[in-house]
Parts: C-alpha cells; sequence; structure tokens
C-alpha cells in the first residue's frame, strides 16, 4: 500500500475514534432527587454526603451542651428572651476548595441554630458590614479591645448579641498507593463575650476514594 495512503487512512482512523471517545465523555443528563433520595457522594472531593451531616452532628452536640446552661439561668433569672449568636463565618483549612458550599455551610449552621429557642442570629449582612467597617478578621475579635469595638459597630446598627460562633473546617489526607482516604472535621467554637467562656464541638467523617480500574491500568 502506498505509504501516503496508509498515513491518511491511519490518521482518519485516530481522529474518529477521538470523537467517539470524546462524544462518549461530553454526554451529561441529570434528574431531580426527592426528599427520601441519598445524597451523592462525590467522586473526588466532600460533597453534601459529607458536609450536611458533619454540620448537623456538630451544631446539635453545641446547642444542646448550651442550651441546658442558658435555661437554667433563664429560670433563675425569670427571663426568657433569646441569646443573640453573632455568627463571623467559615473557615476552610482542608485541602480542598470549597467553592460554592462555602455560603451553603454558613447558610446551614445558620438556620439550625435560628431553630433552637434558645437562640437567634444576627442577619449575615449586619456581620459583614461590621467586619467591613472594623477592618478586623474573625481571628481579631478574640483580642478584648478589637471585640468591643466590632461589639459597638453592632449595637450602633442595634443588633448587640450574646455570643460570637466560629466555624472551621479542616482535613486529613492518608494515601496508600493509588486509595486515599480523607478525614473531614468541622469544628463549631461558641464564645460567651460577658466571660470569655467558650464552648466547642466537633463532627468528623472519613472517606475513602478509590480509582477506577481504567484509572489504575494508566498508572501502572
Amino acid at each position: 500500500m502506498d505509504r501516503r495512503v496508509f498515513l491518511q487512512m491511519a490518521g482518519g482512523c485516530v481522529a474518529f475514534g477521538s470523537l467517539s471517545l470524546t462524544g462518549c465523555r461530553g454526554r451529561q443528563y441529570s434528574h431531580i432527587l426527592e426528599d427520601n433520595d441519598q445524597d451523592l457522594v462525590g467522586s473526588h472531593a466532600a460533597g453534601a454526603a459529607v458536609y450536611e451531616p458533619l454540620v448537623a452532628e456538630a451544631v446539635g452536640k453545641l446547642l444542646g451542651d448550651e442550651i441546658s446552661g442558658i435555661q437554667q439561668v433563664q429560670f433563675n433569672e425569670g427571663k426568657t428572651q433569646p441569646k443573640q449568636v453573632c455568627f463571623i463565618g467559615v473557615e476552610n483549612d482542608s485541602a480542598e476548595e470549597l467553592g460554592d458550599f462555602k455560603n451553603q455551610l454558613f447558610e446551614l449552621i445558620d438556620a439550625q441554630v435560628v431553630s433552637a429557642q434558645a437562640f437567634d442570629s444576627i442577619s449575615r449582612r449586619y456581620v459583614e458590614a461590621g467586619l467591613k467597617e472594623t477592618r478586623l478578621r474573625p481571628e481579631e475579635l478574640f483580642l478584648p479591645r478589637n471585640q468591643r469595638e466590632f461589639q459597638i459597630i453592632l449595637e450602633q446598627a442595634g443588633q448587640p448579641f450574646d455570643y460570637m460562633l466560629f466555624a472551621r473546617l479542616t482535613s486529613g489526607t492518608t494515601v496508600r498507593n493509588d486509595d486515599k482516604q480523607r478525614d473531614y472535621l468541622l469544628t463549631l467554637e461558641l464564645v460567651n463575650i460577658s466571660n470569655g467562656r467558650h464552648t466547642k464541638q466537633q463532627a468528623k467523617i472519613r472517606k475513602g476514594y478509590h480509582p477506577s480500574v481504567l484509572g489504575r491500568i494508566q498508572n501502572y
């Protein structure tokens, strides 16, 4: 066979094969998940199946510890006014980018705080405006002078608060050949600004990542 003809045929086959593979990879479909359907488990990073249980467990334990003490004090003082919580934000120190989940984590945590009758939450817009006005980073609010400056700004806006709430997401990764385990840890810290007492609770989920058979062959 003429060499030029052979190369043209070979090139056509390669191009056709590439297009076929690309076409297969490019196909995508979607479907609506019902309330009783399980969350999808992400193949490369944490997702709803990790974050939502972390939030539910950590917030439940944190507020459970604090509510009993608050209710006892309220009973002794004859007061039933909910305590105001200033949720500062979610700090991501994990190995993964949170992307759009960062805002969703904030909303999930905030909603659970509000659902507890012993607490109420200051609007996120007031909190962000206060931090912008004072030019303070969240970790700087632990200094008394900075904390008081932040309090004054929110008090002037009609938003006094009793607690500051901090959320921090971390991860630890264990690698065994091509397999990987990642431990996700959500830590919540509730700080009582009147006496400096802080309560901390955590929730942890372990997740395994495994390459496909094709991926193992390629790595080999």
